[in-house]
């Protein structure tokens, strides 16, 4: 008897494990948490010019409309998966500003000259330090930011089409900016 449970409990435990893993990483809301939502956005002034108009600025941050920062990499497999839904954003209207994080600035413009160029704006981060100021964990990481420059929400991760429906949107409208359809 003792011996057939010396057998059964490791598998029992495990079992246990995986079904309390599953349901922490299927509930709940799985973003990590931003010190900066609120807050002004940092600066973009330290990214340089990657395609023939100028590097974003702080000022763009502050026109007025609802904008997305997104950070990205030619480099990055879930960039990949994310962009066309970034062209699909900025054809809707929502102005994209991208920074390229930590890239080889010919392996990024080819990136864009496959899948489209849905950015307004777009600078490089070849020393990752603008990244650092924006408080980002990985590409692909992309902001919501209101008219007066401020961050309203940062979702870590590719957009698909149900993050953009259930997060990003209602980000967007909270932030003052256009409703779906509109």
């Amino acid at each position: 008897m003792k011996r057939n449970i010396l057998i059964i409990l490791p598998p029992a435990l495990f079992a246990v494990f995986a079904i309390a893993a599953y349901v922490a990483l299927t509930t709940g809301d799985d973003q990590l948490p931003s010190a900066l939502q609120g807050r002004e956005a940092p600066s973009v002034e330290r990214t340089v010019a990657l395609r023939d108009d100028p590097a974003p600025t702080d000022a763009i941050l502050r026109e007025p409309g609802v904008k997305l920062v997104n950070f990205w990499a030619s480099w990055c497999a879930p960039c990949r998966v994310e962009h066309p839904h970034l062209v699909e954003i900025a054809e809707s209207g929502v102005p994209v500003i991208g920074i390229n994080y930590k890239d080889r600035p010919d392996n990024a413009r080819a990136f864009l000259a496959e899948l489209g160029d849905p950015y307004q704006a777009i600078g490089a981060d070849e020393t990752g330090r603008t990244g650092i100021d924006w408080g980002l964990y990985g590409v692909p990481e992309t902001f919501v930011i209101d008219s007066a420059g401020r961050i309203t929400h940062r979702h870590a991760g590719p957009i698909t089409p149900d993050i953009f429906e259930k997060r990003i949107l209602p980000a967007i409208e909270a932030a003052g900016g256009p409703a779906a359809g509109s």
